[in-house]
């Protein structure tokens, strides 16, 4: 009994760790967060971007208030461009509160985002700061992440292109990863033992 409660106390006076994983459509982000999962010495939560663009009403996907998908074309090829408004941006920073209040009860975080707005990484920042915070950044060349798109069928095609150039300008990264060289369970490892995890 005694073992058990001072091992328990051990493990609460440890600071609490948050990876963030940043990185396009089709880089590998869920399937890394899923594969360190099985690998991390505590138990880590994951929380998908994507969970919480399900919360959204179907009426917000091409509503200026949502979010909105422009196909464009790039070198001629498409480039699917995501417009937002109001509400879904009420979302993405309900789900960055969200994060800090789950980390403050304690709970060992395993986030996948696209983070394609400097002020977004800032908030993340601001909201986390009384924790262990590292930002992973996922790359891929272009050509993987479109071949890895088309294989998904479950992405618009050219939402990797659009977002290529976007998501990792101007990002201070902790560790970065070329996904297009290693599998989910690879990253997984580099990671855990990049921070200690």
């Amino acid at each position: 009994m005694g073992s058990a409660v001072s091992a328990t106390v051990g493990a609460m006076s440890r600071p609490v760790q948050i990876v963030i994983l940043n990185g396009s459509g089709s880089a590998g982000k869920s399937s890394t967060a899923r594969a360190l999962q099985e690998i991390c010495a505590r138990p880590f939560l994951h929380v998908a971007m994507d969970a919480f663009l399900d919360m959204l009403p179907e009426a917000m996907f091409g509503h200026a208030d949502g979010m909105i998908f422009e196909t464009l074309e790039e070198d001629g090829k498409p480039s699917v461009a995501i417009r937002t408004g109001p509400v879904m941006e009420a979302a993405m920073r309900g789900m960055r509160q969200a994060i800090a209040a789950m980390a403050g009860q304690g709970n060992q975080l395993i986030v996948d985002d696209v983070i394609l707005d400097p002020a977004d990484e800032a908030d993340y920042r601001a909201l986390l700061s009384g924790f262990e915070v590292r930002f992973v950044g996922l790359f891929a060349p272009l050509e993987a992440l479109e071949a890895r798109e088309r294989a998904r069928g479950d992405r618009q095609i050219g939402l990797a292109r659009w977002q290529y150039d976007r998501v990792h300008q101007g990002r201070a990264y902790d560790l970065e990863i070329d996904t297009s060289a290693t599998t989910p369970a690879q990253n997984a490892v580099l990671i855990r033992d990049a921070f200690g995890l």
